[in-house]
């Protein structure tokens, strides 16, 4: 055997061997392409797209605890300490269409005070094209932005409460951009629910002023117009309490002069010798007379004024004072410290007093509260 014949051999050999590895070698798949979440910034911050569609989603929610002292609603409600803790969920949801963004807002609350522990859907709407239904505060009240940067800022009421103040609704806003607006909505008027309307309105000896509301079976109506132009703003709005048969008008300025804002808001009352929904107070012991339920809302009139003054980036005070025809005066003060984004402490003092019943209460209130 020459060298030739050797290495021809030992060549074709090795070619052998190398096939059979490569006959045996597992090939990898191609990897799944990796699907990332996407930013959906058309909506605002903090919404994203739902992989697989075209559906933007945004969570969020607060957690908040706090302590009061006394009470600002109830000069009657001697009470030392209370303790207060509230979650809430929110989860929104937005998706393009040809009649402009679908809509939807959920959320949830979870509350416990001194032992009591509560949860409700809070809001659950949809909206479209302008149109609003599902529940959500109600439009007498969201409309004209409530009123101050106050915690208790209703212990003189401005819309429907004190409690069961988020209702189902059908709701339509006109707004082509140019500072005007116009809304109209219908509201359930809640006449099922003996329980609720009682307790929100009437004292358990009072009632003369309420109407029957067996044969109630139209909704409540709220109608508002708005404006806004540069540092300038008025809105007006008007509710119609289809059980009581009465209703309620109020009016808005608010000004931004930069280094401080304010606002000044009035109410009619239709009927002032009547409770409404509109027109409402919180109707408790000691803050009218007995069988004089009228004396614990507006009377015929009712009036807020407030100011914001931003100390610095992380710090804001803010006041507010209430009052009405019959006699109740409402004032608070607080002040808004953010040490850093998304966290607040607020503390609050508030005084109300009651002529009708000659009484009066000074509270407080110490809140901590986490936004995301």
């Amino acid at each position: 055997m020459n060298i030739r014949t050797l290495l021809l051999g030992s060549a074709a050999a090795l070619s052998i061997v190398s096939g059979a590895k490569a006959a045996d070698a597992i090939v990898a798949a191609e990897p799944e392409p990796l699907e990332y979440v996407r930013i959906c910034d058309a909506y605002g911050a903090g919404y994203f797209y739902i992989p697989g569609t075209e559906t933007c989603l945004k969570i969020g929610g607060m957690v908040r605890t706090e302590g009061e002292w006394h009470d600002a609603y109830q000069p009657d409600h001697k009470i030392g300490t209370f303790w207060h803790t509230r979650v809430e969920l929110n989860v929104d949801t937005a998706t393009d269409t040809e009649y402009g963004a679908l809509k939807t807002e959920m959320v949830y609350r979870f509350e416990s005070s001194e032992g009591i522990n509560t949860n409700k859907v809070l809001f659950a709407n949809i909206s479209l094209g302008g149109f609003l239904v599902g529940k959500a505060d109600s439009q007498f009240s969201s409309y004209t932005g409530y009123a101050g940067d106050i915690i208790q800022d209703d212990v003189v009421s401005y819309g429907p409460g004190p409690i069961n103040t988020e209702l189902n609704q059908l709701t339509y806003t006109y707004d082509p951009g140019n500072g005007f607006t116009a809304m109209v909505s219908v509201e359930d008027s809640q006449s099922a629910s003996d329980a609720n309307y009682d307790s929100s309105f009437v004292q358990s000896n009072g009632r003369s002023w309420q109407v029957s509301k067996a044969d109630t079976y139209t909704p409540d109506v709220v109608a508002g117009l708005g404006y806004k132009s540069g540092m300038w703003s008025l809105k007006v709005v008007g509710g119609y309490d289809s059980i009581v048969e009465e209703g309620a008008i109020k009016a808005r300025v608010d000004a931004d002069f930069g280094v401080f804002s304010a606002f000044l808001m009035g109410g009619w009352n239709t009927d002032g010798d009547k409770l409404n929904k509109y027109a409402s107070g919180y109707v408790t012991d000691g803050a009218c007379p007995v069988n004089k339920e009228e004396l614990c809302g507006w009377g015929d009139w009712a009036v807020w004024g407030g100011v914001n003054v931003p100390i610095n980036d992380k710090l804001k005070g803010n006041v507010q004072v209430a009052y009405t025809d019959s006699n109740i005066l409402a004032a608070a003060a607080n002040l808004q410290f953010k040490p850093v984004g998304g966290f607040t402490i607020e503390p609050e003092v508030e005084y109300t007093k009651w002529d009708s019943t000659n009484n009066d209460a000074w509270a407080g209130i110490l809140r901590f509260q986490r936004s995301f």
